[in-house]
């Protein structure tokens, strides 16, 4: 699903810490359904170029609309020209105010981009330093041409080797083996499925839990939005998106001597915006969140990225323009708008929140695994590109942290619609 990847010197990055939010009267919008997806779609025909006429309304009326919605105004910028993706969105990480968005709730396939919701879903089960020994069942039904970290049956990983292989590599293999840990493809969609509408993504239909084209499996821009905003509250999945480069576990040989060795091998974060590219350089601020590729979905990309203390999230899917890395050439663009647009243009809709949002939640790391800093400190995680650039392994390392998302208003993490991102990164000293 990922394009040929291209070695990227390494740079030590940070992103500055969300601001603190004070406590302010919770309100919870109502979602409105949308219609259900054709479970006879077919995954091999390309989706239809024009958007419907009845989409949802979930997070305001102007969302459900087909074309561009911006209330431009005087002192607000004019939105980039040459976007080409058939449905975008520009949105406020924090606030949850839509600042833009073309065809926002356009029922499409996902590609690689569902595996946020897999991640979201899953991650919070195991504890990171879980083992597992793969045996051939868990790597069945996977679809052809799906995108390998090159999981190996009858070898050892740590759920932690598992979930870089997921985030770094979008592979489906890392997917179906932690799939299988949880008893099962079949279980997690239906998870999957539970979890988005507990998430008001009201768009979306899981087939596969690796995003992998299926009959009738699509979502929007609109809900990968809600999905990375909810995935971002969680330590590890703030860790795993935002890291460039890991060490991953390699087959298990023997040397000429006849001794048994496992050689790791380095594998780097398919989002461009992340690694950087040949004809794309790392995007300042820029913190993650996923990336996906197939013949039938197009290029589909989320990114969150911040500066000035500002967070955005901005999600592209499906651009008509086939240029090498068009969808972060657009993404990037349409971060470039909502930064100089922030706090100036009028929102024409909002994200909506869980429904259990005004119930206290435990957001923090994933299967009591504690301080995400503890381990694999082979990975290198990273947010905005504003740092020198040197060898790989120089410099500052950066670690996400962050414990419990920050409870406000009498332990209810949603206040007056704003849902505060635990701290993203933070400096921390290099290790060995």
């Amino acid at each position: 699903m990922s394009a040929p990847q291209k070695k990227t010197a390494g740079r030590s990055l940070l992103v500055t810490s969300a601001a603190a939010l004070s406590s302010l009267a919770l309100t919870a919008p109502v979602a409105l359904a949308a219609p259900s997806p054709s479970p006879s779609a077919s995954p091999s025909a390309s989706p239809s170029a024009t958007p419907p006429a009845n989409m949802s309304n979930v997070g305001g009326s102007r969302l459900g609309q087909a074309g561009t919605q911006v209330n431009l105004a005087s002192g607000v910028p004019v939105l980039p020209k040459d976007i080409t993706a058939r449905s975008w969105i520009v949105t406020d990480a924090e606030s949850g105010d839509v600042l833009a968005a073309h065809n926002a709730h356009w029922r499409l396939p996902p590609a690689s981009t569902m595996k946020m919701l897999f991640a979201d879903t899953v991650l919070p089960k195991f504890a990171k330093t879980e083992k597992h020994k793969v045996v051939p069942s868990d790597l069945a039904g996977m679809g052809a041409g799906s995108s390998l970290v090159g999981i190996k049956e009858g070898e050892t990983y740590t759920v932690h080797d598992l979930w870089l292989g997921v985030f770094l590599r979008s592979g489906n293999d890392a997917v179906h083996v932690l799939s299988a840990m949880n008893k099962g493809v079949a279980k997690t969609v239906t998870e999957m499925n539970e979890h988005a509408e507990e998430l008001q993504a009201l768009d979306t239909h899981v087939v596969s839990p690796d995003g992998y084209d299926a009959p009738g499996q699509v979502s929007s821009a609109y809900d990968l939005t809600l999905f990375a905003r909810s995935g971002l509250q969680k330590k590890d999945f703030r860790e795993y998106c935002s890291t460039v480069t890991a060490k991953f576990p390699g087959e298990t040989k023997k040397d000429k001597k006849g001794k048994t060795i496992r050689k790791p091998f380095e594998i780097q974060n398919t989002n461009r915006l992340l690694s950087g590219d040949y004809d794309i350089s790392q995007y300042q601020g820029i913190a993650g969140v996923k990336n996906g590729n197939t013949t039938n979905a197009g290029a589909t990309f989320t990114g969150v990225a911040e500066r000035n203390g500002r967070v955005l999230l901005v999600t592209v899917m499906h651009p008509s323009k086939e240029e090498h890395n068009e969808v972060y050439k657009e993404t990037a663009k349409l971060f470039d708008w909502g930064f100089k647009a922030a706090g100036k243009v009028q929102p024409v809709g909002e994200l909506v929140p869980p429904k259990g949002a005004a119930q206290p939640e435990d957001a923090g790391e994933a299967g009591g695994s504690g301080d995400s800093a503890g381990s694999g400190a082979s990975a290198k995680p990273v947010a905005s590109a504003t740092a020198d650039e040197g060898s790989r392994g120089m410099g500052t390392a950066i670690a996400i942290t962050g414990g419990l998302l920050v409870l406000l208003a009498g332990a209810a993490f949603l206040v007056n619609r704003r849902w505060p991102l635990p701290d993203l990164v933070r400096r921390r000293s290099s290790r060995p």
